[in-house]
C-alpha cells in the first residue's frame, strides 16, 4: 500500500515516519505548500515528493493522510473522496463550521471512509475510562473533569489562524468527552482570560479558557485549557461516579507537585509536548487507519464525529463572547 501525505510540518513528518513502520505500507508520496519541506521529508525517509495534491493523487496512492494547515483540510478531504481513496485527516475536519457540515453531508452519501485524527481515542488511559463508564463499573457518572494545559504557547503567528483556544485546543476534550461518556452535549457555558503575551488579545483569543458542559443525561463536565503550564504538558480526564472514580493521565508524568508533606508522587519527569504525551496513541491511530484503508475496519472517528466536536467548540466560543450559556440546538448541524 502506498500512502500520500499532504502537509509535511512537524506532525506530517512524524506521521510519515510512523506509517513506514506499519505492516503493509510499502511507500509514501508527500507534498507541501512549501516544496522544500516536502523534499526534505522525502529525502530523509527515502520516499517521493511531488509539487501539489493533484500530482500526489495522480500517482495512484491507495490512501491519503491530511496534515496540512487547517484551511486546507476540507479541500484535501474532498479531493480524496472524489478520487475514491480512504482519507485520514488531522483535526479540525474544516476551518469553518459550514465546511464541516458540507463534508459531513458528503460523507453520508459516500462509500469512501474518512478517519478524523482525534488521537486521544487511541490512548490506553482514555480507552480504559470509556470501558469503565460503559460497563457500569463506576456506577452512574455525575461529573467529569477534562484538561488540556500546554507547557508553553505556540508561536504568535499561529494564533490568528488557530480558530481560538476552544476550537484549537479544547476541541480534543470535547471529542473525548463524547467518546468516553457515550453522551451528547446539551449546553455550554464558557469564559476565558489573558495574563500572558499580548498577541492572544490582539488576535481576539484568550490564553486560558474554561467551559462547563451539561450532557444530555445531566452529567456535569468541566473543561479547562491554557497555553501557560510551565510545569509541563498536562492532559488528563477524571470521571466520577456513584460507585467509583477513575482518571486518565494520572501517572508519574503528571505535571503538578503535591503540597502535602512527605508526598513523593508524581516522580516525574513531566511531559513537555503533546507529541511526547501521545506518541503511542498516534502510532496506534495510524496503524488502525491502515486497516481502515484496507477495508478491514470502519472509521473510528467520522466526519460527523469531527462536526460534533466542532459544534461544541462553536458553542463555547459563542458563550465566551456573549457571556451566556449556549444550547447546542442553537448551533447549525446536519439538521
Amino acid at each position: 500500500m502506498r500512502i500520500g501525505i499532504t502537509g509535511t510540518g512537524r506532525i506530517g513528518a512524524f506521521h510519515a515516519k510512523t506509517l513506514l513502520g506499519v505492516p503493509g505500507v510499502d511507500g509514501l508520496v508527500v507534498t507541501d505548500f512549501v516544496p522544500e519541506s516536502a523534499a526534505k521529508v522525502a529525502a530523509d525517509l527515502g520516499q517521493s515528493a511531488v509539487p501539489d495534491l493533484d500530482a500526489l493523487l495522480a500517482t495512484g496512492v491507495d490512501a491519503l493522510v491530511v496534515t496540512s494547515s487547517s484551511s486546507a483540510h476540507a479541500p484535501a478531504v474532498r479531493a480524496g473522496l472524489a478520487a475514491g481513496i480512504p482519507v485520514f485527516c488531522e483535526k479540525p475536519v474544516a476551518a469553518e463550521l459550514g465546511e464541516a457540515i458540507d463534508l459531513a453531508r458528503l460523507e453520508a452519501v459516500s462509500t469512501t471512509p474518512v478517519h478524523i485524527g482525534f488521537q486521544r481515542r487511541f490512548d490506553a488511559g482514555y480507552r480504559r475510562l470509556r470501558d469503565a463508564v460503559h460497563s457500569g463499573e463506576l456506577g452512574f457518572v455525575h461529573s467529569i473533569r477534562a484538561a488540556t494545559h500546554d507547557q508553553a504557547p505556540p508561536h504568535a503567528a499561529y494564533i490568528p489562524t488557530s480558530g481560538g483556544i476552544f476550537r484549537d485546543c479544547s476541541v480534543h476534550d470535547f471529542d473525548i468527552v463524547r467518546f468516553v461518556s457515550g453522551r451528547e452535549v446539551a449546553s455550554v457555558f464558557a469564559t476565558g482570560g489573558n495574563k500572558g503575551a499580548d498577541f492572544f488579545r490582539e488576535a481576539g483569543d484568550v490564553d486560558t479558557g474554561a467551559a462547563i458542559l451539561t450532557l444530555d443525561d445531566g452529567t456535569m463536565v468541566t473543561v479547562t485549557a491554557t497555553r501557560y503550564n510551565g510545569a509541563g504538558h498536562d492532559v488528563r480526564m477524571e470521571v466520577h461516579g456513584s460507585e467509583g472514580a477513575m482518571a486518565a493521565g494520572l501517572d508519574d508524568t503528571l505535571a503538578i507537585r503535591s503540597a502535602q508533606p512527605g508526598a513523593t508522587f508524581p516522580a516525574g519527569p513531566a511531559h513537555q509536548s503533546f507529541m511526547e504525551r501521545f506518541q503511542p496513541a498516534y502510532v496506534a491511530e495510524l496503524t488502525y487507519f491502515v486497516d481502515v484503508a484496507r477495508g478491514a475496519a470502519p472509521s473510528p472517528c467520522t466526519v460527523a464525529d469531527g462536526l460534533a466536536a466542532a459544534r461544541i467548540a462553536e458553542a463555547a466560543q459563542r458563550s465566551k463572547d456573549s457571556g451566556r450559556p449556549v444550547a447546542l440546538s442553537e448551533i447549525p448541524g446536519l439538521g
